[in-house]
């Protein structure tokens, strides 16, 4: 398992065990891991106002000898994440690796999925979903890798949904899709290191507007997970020169099953009228 995901796991795995003051102080390590690796352990603690003692007692929690290992992980985990595409790339040439790439791209896949259902919080899952049931109409936004990614999404939706829509594609203005949200819609966006401007923008306005919104990413140090009513962190290692979606289709794959689940009759008529129009239009082949 990659050294990148040990802090997020460690503090998920003893989070419920945590007092309020630690748990504030893992909350703002995690939200600020750039920070921790290269400020002092007084100047973080001016900054989160959590005391020096408590951000020490916090590493003994997790299970490190000392602040000072917590914060060398974090200058690790802060150093995979700078690594340029082309850095990536070229590590991957190298050949320092022995195991096959498809069986390191496999066991990172694995593993990503298996941490996923290890912290999912499954009460925000089911909220998150009731609200993409409720909304009066469900925008998704993804750039760059994640455009693919809620466009699958989309397609998905649409067999049981009339009222959800990509923004910003195919010519479409992501402005004119923000303006037409009030607040019984739903923003759900997607977006990975190095994260998309127009994405973390996008959460921001919704926010503002008084829609609900759903962010799914691959860290705390993401900057639209402030803006996120419901914020959904998804390992996301590999390597590869990108990262990998393996678990966050997991996630996405699960939420469209849940609102399938959850939903009544109306939703089978639609899949099944879906169909019926597809057998029309001769859309799949029939030997």
């Amino acid at each position: 398992m990659n050294r990148s995901n040990r802090l997020q796991e460690r503090v998920t795995a003893n989070y419920a065990d945590l007092s309020v003051k630690l748990r504030a102080a893992a909350d703002y390590v995690l939200a600020n891991e750039m920070d921790v690796a290269v400020r002092s352990l007084r100047a973080i603690s001016a900054s989160s106002g959590v005391s020096p003692a408590t951000l020490s007692r916090l590493a003994r929690v997790l299970g490190f000898v000392s602040y000072e290992e917590l914060r060398e992980l974090c200058r690790e985990t802060v150093g995979e994440r700078s690594q340029s595409l082309i850095q990536r790339a070229q590590k991957l040439q190298d050949g320092s690796e022995e195991a096959p790439i498809y069986d390191r791209q496999a066991t990172a896949c694995i593993a990503n999925i298996t941490t996923l259902v290890q912290t999912m919080d499954n009460d925000r899952l089911q909220k998150a979903v009731n609200a993409l049931s409720d909304a009066e109409s469900v925008v998704l936004f993804g750039a760059f890798g994640s455009t693919g990614i809620v466009e699958y999404m989309a397609y998905l939706a649409n067999y049981f949904s009339t009222n959800w829509t990509l923004a910003g594609r195919m010519g479409a203005s992501l402005g004119a899709s923000l303006a037409a949200m009030g607040q019984k819609d739903v923003l759900l966006v997607v977006t990975k290191t190095p994260y998309a401007s127009r994405a973390v923008r996008a959460i921001e306005a919704a926010k503002q507007i008084g829609a609900k919104t759903i962010v799914i990413s691959d860290s705390h140090a993401c900057p639209a997970i402030k803006f996120a009513t419901f914020p959904f962190i998804v390992p996301s290692d590999s390597p590869q020169f990108f990262s990998s979606y393996a678990a966050t289709l997991t996630l996405m794959e699960s939420m469209v099953a849940m609102l399938v689940a959850q939903s009544g009759e109306g939703t089978n008529e639609r899949i099944r009228e879906v169909e019926r129009h597809n057998q029309r239009l001769g859309d799949f082949w029939v030997d």
